[in-house]
């Protein structure tokens, strides 16, 4: 096994896929060996094209152990319509650890993870990351999850949360609508969130009502990932901020809605 060592974060090393597994239509799960650092929540940028597209692309941690890490991601326009077609020894360029993750050193008793779409993605990380803490026993941890038409990777998050509940648009399975209808932010101490934006505002003034802290992470388009071209600000109290790298990961008590 070839073993990735990431000195120098702002540098894009070479790396082999692993394994490229398309989950549902549209749905993809990347690997590749290696030692590999992150927190969950930050992200890294891929790159597996010389020229065109023209910008690489940010796609967050959904998981690492000490062999490998794996990146879920959405065929949404050329680039990921490219990393969907990779194969086992296909090379992909890399960049990161990069931004700010989830605060993981929490003392809330009461958890809730909530999601929406593809941003499931870090969850999983970021879950198995408080389950792995030696305080685990003393917090309780539901997972709410929301989906367009099919689910995808519930099944792993199974032993490392509480509850799951999730929803379905269509109603196909589940409940039908949208994870904000049955999601009750006054039954936990603190909220994590990653999804639409849509869902995301929506679950911030919730919790806002209620007096929960939440913390997103922010959905936006990223040139660099490293806080130059200034294309991913986002609006807050105080003042503009750089999504890809003073975030992802914001209070949303401290964003502009």
């Amino acid at each position: 096994m070839e073993e990735i060592e990431l000195d120098d974060k702002l540098k894009y090393i070479t790396c082999k896929v692993y394994n490229n597994t398309k989950i549902q239509e549209g749905i993809y799960k990347i690997e590749f060996l290696g030692k590999f650092s992150g927190n969950p929540g930050q992200f890294y940028m891929l790159r597996a094209w010389e020229t065109e597209p023209v910008l690489s692309r940010p796609i967050s941690i959904n998981y690492i152990d000490e062999n490998k890490i794996s990146f879920l991601y959405q065929v949404v326009g050329r680039g990921t319509n490219i990393l969907s077609k990779l194969e086992k020894g296909d090379s992909v360029k890399l960049m990161g650890p990069l931004g700010n993750g989830f605060n993981i050193d929490t003392t809330s008793k009461k958890i809730a993870i909530v999601s929406g779409g593809i941003g499931i993605a870090p969850m999983l990380y970021l879950a198995k990351t408080i389950d792995e803490r030696s305080y685990r026993k003393h917090i309780k941890l539901d997972l709410y999850a929301g989906f367009k038409k099919d689910t995808y990777i519930l099944d792993e998050f199974e032993d490392i949360v509480d509850n799951i509940y999730y929803t379905v648009e269509t109603g196909e399975t589940g409940v039908k609508g949208y994870v904000t209808d049955i999601f009750k932010p006054e039954s936990y101490d603190e909220v994590l969130c990653c999804g639409p934006e849509k869902m995301m505002v929506k679950v911030v003034k919730m919790c806002r009502e209620k007096s929960i802290p939440v913390y997103v992470s922010m959905e936006s388009r990223m040139a660099c990932g490293i806080g130059a071209c200034l294309v991913c600000t986002c609006k807050t109290k105080n003042g503009n901020k750089r999504t890809c790298c003073d975030g992802p990961v914001f209070p949303g008590k401290e964003l502009i809605l």
